[in-house]
């Protein structure tokens, strides 16, 4: 499993885990359990607004390293996760117009260790990832990302769409990928952006990509149609920055 150097088991260390303000991704409660001590450990998840999902005991005994997980196995972040306002604030600090990574339906922990590598070999000052519907930032994602967790701030974001509509305020336009979309060497892409990338297989979900002000395409002459995200990220996020540098 990948997340198991930051799996927390056990009804004690989970609510300790909850109570020191460490970044909890997802709570896994055993289904039906109604007793006081998981009772306090919900409670808690939702003051985090941590992701609860109910699982039968087989599911949890598959994910236990310890086998003593007593009906709760909480998924640890291994990063902190950065507000959306902070990454604004390094755009700000560096003078900089910002040039954001926004993902969705990712949920493969190599892809977004990759992507966020990328997002800080072309200079975006962070990545946007929502809460539902994706990976968070576990161990293989650190590793995969090659260090770049450090110097890259990921937010998490309860709405992206919405996240979408509030940067937009702040003077962001957003670009999606889409293999329906204009030629990318078509698009201006300079100024304050956000690049938003969805799975291979789902794309950009359709409330989000609403929200966005232009569609990129990479053109592509092979005989498959369709590139890995982290690689279609690396491709537009590359064009974005060849634009940025002229």
């Amino acid at each position: 499993m990948a997340y198991e150097e930051f799996t927390i088991e056990g009804r004690n260390a989970v609510l300790e885990a909850f109570r020191s303000g460490r970044t909890i991704d997802r709570l896994y409660v055993l289904d039906g359990c109604q007793d006081g001590p998981v009772t306090t450990i919900k409670r808690e998840a939702g003051k985090q607004d941590t992701l609860i999902k109910y699982v039968t005991k087989q599911r949890l005994d598959q994910m236990s390293e310890t086998g003593k997980h007593q009906g709760v196995i909480a998924v640890a972040a291994a990063y902190q996760y950065a507000e959306v306002a902070d990454i604004l604030k390094i755009a700000r600090q560096k003078g900089e117009a910002p040039f954001l990574f926004l993902l969705d339906n990712i949920v493969d922990p190599h892809n977004l260790g990759a992507i966020i590598r990328t997002a800080n070999l072309v200079g975006a000052h962070g990545v946007i990832i929502p809460k539902n519907r994706a990976v968070g930032l576990t161990a293989v994602v650190a590793r995969t990302s090659a260090g770049a967790l450090n110097y890259t701030p990921v937010a998490k974001v309860t709405n992206l769409a919405r996240t979408i509509e509030d940067l937009k305020k702040e003077g962001l336009w957003f670009v999606c990928a889409d293999m329906d979309g204009t030629v990318m060497y078509d698009l201006d892409l300079k100024g304050p952006v956000g690049l938003v990338i969805g799975s291979e297989g789902e794309g950009v979900g359709r409330l989000v990509k609403e929200s966005c002000d232009m569609t990129a395409a990479i053109p592509m002459r092979g005989n498959i149609d369709s590139l890995n995200a982290s690689v279609a990220a690396g491709v537009l996020a590359y064009e974005i920055l060849r634009q940025r540098l002229q």
